[in-house]
């Protein structure tokens, strides 16, 4: 059994180690002919999409390059020595594939996908198969705890299924706020944030005053002129975070103009990928038309896509130094962030999205998103360490990440199955799952939604 297992990983591991830049337009042609177009345009519909894919990333991991030394230096200036360390959501990644289960759980999560599009119970089609690892690694490590293939099939199931229902309610919120239409983002790190999200935002939607507070860079820019221009304020920021940093004054000022370059360059690598991907969205809004009388569908992609939102890198740019003061500060915390660090972007982008750019109650809410993640770290530590160490990894102490089971989502699925306590966590789950679908679907909705759209217009 053992043998056929590792068998199948092997291949796996091949077609995953050809790489998004590969196998993306590969797989964008494919779609393409099923709705029915030309192979030409097809294809350069494919090759266009990921070539602002690949410019997105660039762009990300330039973020990354300027905004990592700095994260690591303030984490040494504040004095920080926890003993659990954040190694970044690769390292996660990394032990996920490596799984002897992966290929399992992967024809899993593509059937899930599969059968809930036939069923018309979900519109996205998840095409980011990289990206899988994060619905994944809730059942490796359930099945690494208990050495039950059932209940590791069940968490991933579960996973995945929330994931696709938070990406389909979240749509709006891509097509009106980060302007990409027909398109979803079932990626954790990303979708996970509207757990805590959305309640907090109802409440503070109905705190009188407090609503009424909005700091964008829209109107920010009202009043500073030059100064509220998303390239001067990326300056701005990028310098401060390097003069916290207490870094030389020349990588004080290349930080800056590292975060700068992204804030401008950012915008027009996304308007690359969006005219790729208009062409495949008529293609599915005829094909659809035609065979499954109009239901709507939408392609799953990569959150990178919206990183690169000013609102979302200002909100990141000030997350950092808070994140950092929270594991200092947060009683019984243990994670000391660090490798994380530099992809905030991702995990407060759905947050700036369903606060329209409302870059102070984005900060308020990240907050919670963000000790929640530090908390679900600490706790996660040992097993995960373990897990690591099971595929030959070896660390000095235990190990986090501001992915994998530090995220809210996971973390929830993750316990319910380990726990002894299933019966009383299985209906608390749900009732999140529901609440999460109350307060986006229905308290928010389309409609709030596109008048929150027009009111952000209107600030540019």
């Amino acid at each position: 059994m053992d043998a056929f297992l590792n068998g199948v990983s092997t291949v796996f591991q091949a077609l995953i180690n050809a790489g998004a830049y590969v196998m993306l337009p590969i797989i964008i042609t494919i779609i393409g002919l099923v709705f029915r177009m030309n192979i030409g345009k097809a294809f350069k519909s494919g090759i266009t999409i990921t070539c602002g894919f690949v410019g997105i990333n660039l762009l990300v991991n330039l973020l990354k390059s300027a905004v990592s030394p700095a994260a690591s230096a303030m984490v040494a200036n504040f004095g920080l020595n926890l003993d659990v360390t954040d190694v970044g959501w690769g390292a996660i990644s990394s032990v996920t594939w490596a799984s002897p289960i992966v290929a399992f759980l992967v024809f899993e999560i593509l059937g899930i996908n599969i059968l809930m599009l036939v069923l018309k119970l979900t519109k996205t089609m998840d095409v980011d198969i990289w990206n899988y690892h994060h619905m994944m690694i809730a059942g490796i490590l359930v099945f690494f705890v208990t050495n039950n293939i059932v209940w590791a099939l069940i968490a991933t199931a579960f996973t995945a299924v929330m994931t696709l229902k938070f990406a389909d309610w979240t749509s709006p919120l891509i097509e009106h706020f980060f302007g990409i239409p027909d398109v979803t983002l079932p990626t954790i790190s990303y979708t996970s944030s509207i757990i805590i999200a959305a309640p907090l935002n109802w409440v503070i939607d109905r705190i009188p005053g407090l609503n009424k507070v909005n700091i964008s860079i829209r109107n920010v820019q009202k009043y500073l002129g030059i100064f509220g221009d998303p390239m001067m304020l990326g300056l701005i920021l990028g310098c401060a975070m390097g003069a916290l940093a207490l870094m030389p004054i020349d990588q004080i000022f290349l930080t800056g103009v590292n975060v700068a370059a992204v804030m401008v360059l950012m915008p027009k690598m996304t308007a690359m990928f969006v005219e790729g991907l208009m062409p495949i969205s008529d293609g599915a809004q005829k094909f659809t038309t035609k065979h499954f009388g109009g239901q709507s569908l939408s392609i799953g992609l990569d959150a990178a896509v919206v990183v690169g939102n000013p609102e979302v890198i200002t909100t990141a740019l000030i997350m950092i130094p808070v994140t950092i003061f929270l594991a200092f500060v947060l009683p019984g915390n243990r994670m000391m962030p660090l490798a994380d660090l530099s992809v905030v972007t991702f995990r407060v982008a759905l947050v700036v999205a369903l606060c329209r750019g409302n870059v102070f109650r984005s900060i308020l809410i990240s907050i919670p998103v963000m000790a929640a993640i530090l908390y679900a770290g600490t706790f996660a530590a040992p097993y995960l360490t373990d897990l690591a160490t099971s595929t030959g990894l070896s660390f000095d102490g235990q190990i986090a990440s501001m992915a994998g089971p530090s995220l809210t989502q996971t973390a929830i699925v993750f316990w319910t199955c380990i726990s002894e306590n299933a019966i009383i966590l299985v209906p608390v789950a749900v009732i999140i799952f529901v609440a999460v679908w109350f307060l986006v679907e229905k308290k928010i909705g389309m409609e709030k939604i596109e008048a929150y759209a027009a009111e952000y217009e209107e600030m540019e």
